[in-house]
């Protein structure tokens, strides 16, 4: 039986649960798990746990911190908060580096944050995006979270960022409560994911193998 930690490079396009998929026609092992799911659009780390001993320690992965690059595009807003959305309002205004940041002060440290109604968190065991794509908005309570937003580069609209963050970050919502805070509107226009726990990027194999079969992943798994 093939049990063991896979580090995967999940590509832009493809779904985290393809991953999960593709992973289980390779292995033929069908207990499988991961340390957090990434949006289709985004890249990067995705921690995959093959096996009953690996799957049944999920939540110390799960609750590590993790790092991302993203890349926010200023003068719109989204109703997803990111490049899948559909746009809700446009502004011509832009805002100056120095504005920029000052803003990203109000994005360092324990703050509370609302979950995207475009997110797979559940209510009364829904997720609130079912709600969302049926036009549905409800009340969300705001979660603790821990973060540390660097400004990588500004170019308009262009907007790169460095986070670490904690558990139950939500990326998409800091874009669009900057947008807010710049009074120009924001969306999260790429994302990757460059840490999980202590595992990188450049540990991680390419997710298109994942799709390629006959891939040998033994090689691959690493232990707890």
């Amino acid at each position: 039986m093939i049990e063991g930690l896979l580090l995967v490079n999940k590509p832009k396009g493809k779904t985290s649960f393809s991953l999960v998929s593709a992973l289980r026609r390779l292995s033929g092992v069908q207990k499988i798990g991961h340390a957090g799911t990434l949006d289709p659009f985004a890249q990067g780390v995705m921690v995959l746990l093959i096996g009953k001993n690996f799957t049944r320690k999920s939540d110390q992965f799960l609750n590590q911190d993790k790092e991302y690059l993203a890349i926010l595009t200023l003068g719109v807003a989204t109703d997803s908060y990111d490049s899948e959305g559909t746009v809700v309002s446009e502004s011509p205004y832009i805002p100056t580096l120095e504005e920029v940041q000052t803003a990203l002060l109000s994005f360092q440290g324990t703050l509370l944050q609302t979950p995207p109604m475009f997110s797979a968190k559940k209510v009364d065991g829904t997720r609130l995006y079912e709600l969302a794509r049926k036009g549905i908005s409800i009340e969300r309570a705001p979660v603790s979270v821990t973060m540390r937003t660097e400004l990588i580069s500004y170019d308009y609209p262009r907007l790169t960022l460095h986070v670490s963050c904690s558990k139950g970050t939500y990326i998409r919502s800091i874009a669009h409560e900057l947008g807010a805070q710049l009074t120009c509107g924001a969306y999260l226009s790429d994302l990757t994911r460059t840490r999980s726990g202590p595992y990188v990027l450049s540990e991680c194999i390419d997710g298109n193998l994942l799709f390629a079969p006959p891939y040998a992943i033994a090689p691959h798994l690493r232990g707890l």
